[in-house]
């Protein structure tokens, strides 16, 4: 039986491992560490250990020079995935970390490598698709000029002084035109589309003070689909007996139908009152017509199945109407009067 009282060793803890104890420095071997090692809480200190016998840096060791995310490496053997080891440990335990159960200077280690197996932060960088772009191929000086000219005209038509027509033509499938939607996160969104892909040919015109599409359809893209597109427009706009007739300034670029024999012929007999105004070569963004072949694309046609041309026809004729209607609809048309 033991007399007196033990004194404190500096430094020592339960189970009598620290620095204070010469004959077990890391206090393993001891029974009353082992509640410390294997229970609820004391995992901490058999993960330092693995730290230190080469699984990984110490607490001490991810503050030293050189051991930072610079000069990482990657170990074949380890933990699971591969461990990354950053510098090679002391083999023996820090005995104050394990006598005290020291959880400050592990959450350090946790923390401080934490960053080596995540992302790096985007900062200011975004997920982007690259497009295409002709800039090099355009003539800086017409494209500067061209759309100078158009500014202008957009401001005479607004006056009501001409009428400013913008030409293009485009084509849908009747294959779905995909476009983005809301969706519940999960959803599976699918479209049914037919074996084959038939094909259908806009050509119109956008009457810029209106904000009118006026569109033809055909089942080819030619001088004489084109010319059918004009004689629309002599109804629209030409001279008729008892109609104040404007000059008329028709946008088009410099496409194959628009300068064949046939359309050029076309045009020189309706020079008296429409004028063309040609876009230079690779600039389809002066061409406002473009934005709203897409409007209707994405807004009117989209995610539908069409069984053939005619059923994609007569769907593109409906949508050329009801945008039509919902781009020209006075804001106060559907307001009710009091009584």
């Amino acid at each position: 039986m033991r007399t007196g009282s033990a004194q404190p060793v500096a430094g020592a803890r339960r189970g009598g491992s620290g620095p204070g104890n010469p004959s077990d420095p890391g206090g393993l071997d001891q029974p009353a560490d082992r509640r410390g090692l294997r229970g609820a809480g004391g995992y901490g200190a058999a993960l330092a250990q693995r730290f230190h016998g080469g699984w990984g840096p110490g607490a001490a060791d991810l503050h030293r020079p050189g051991s930072g995310s610079g000069q990482s490496h990657v170990r074949p053997g380890g933990c699971r995935g591969g461990a990354v080891g950053i510098s090679r440990g002391s083999p023996q335990l820090d005995a104050a970390a394990l006598g005290r159960r020291d959880r400050e200077a592990l959450r350090r280690a946790d923390l401080a490598l934490a960053p080596v197996g995540r992302t790096a932060p985007k900062g200011a960088f975004r997920w982007r698709r690259p497009r295409h772009t002709l800039k090099a191929r355009q003539d800086a000086d017409a494209v500067n000029r061209v759309g100078l000219r158009c500014q202008l005209m957009k401001a005479q038509a607004e006056a009501g002084d001409i009428v400013l027509l913008f030409g293009d033509e485009s084509e849908a499938l009747t294959h779905p035109y995909l476009a983005h939607v809301w969706a519940k996160r999960g959803a599976d969104l699918r479209i049914p589309a037919p074996g084959q892909a038939a094909k259908v040919a806009l050509l119109g015109v956008l009457d810029w003070a209106g904000r009118e599409l006026v569109v033809q359809t055909s089942r080819t893209k030619r001088s004489t689909d084109f010319i059918a597109l004009l004689e629309t427009l002599d109804r629209r706009t030409g001279p008729e007996p008892g109609r104040c007739v404007k000059p008329v300034r028709l946008v088009l670029d410099n496409g194959p139908i628009h300068t064949s024999k046939a359309t050029t012929a076309a045009l020189a007999q309706r020079a008296h009152w429409l004028r063309v105004e040609w876009l230079p070569k690779y600039a389809p963004e002066l061409n406002d017509i473009e934005e709203r072949w897409r409007d209707v694309k994405r807004h009117y046609l989209a995610h539908q199945t069409f069984t053939g041309p005619e059923d994609l026809d007569q769907a593109i004729h409906e949508a050329i109407m009801k945008r039509n209607h919902e781009r020209s609809r006075h804001p106060l048309v559907n307001q009710r009067i009091p009584a």
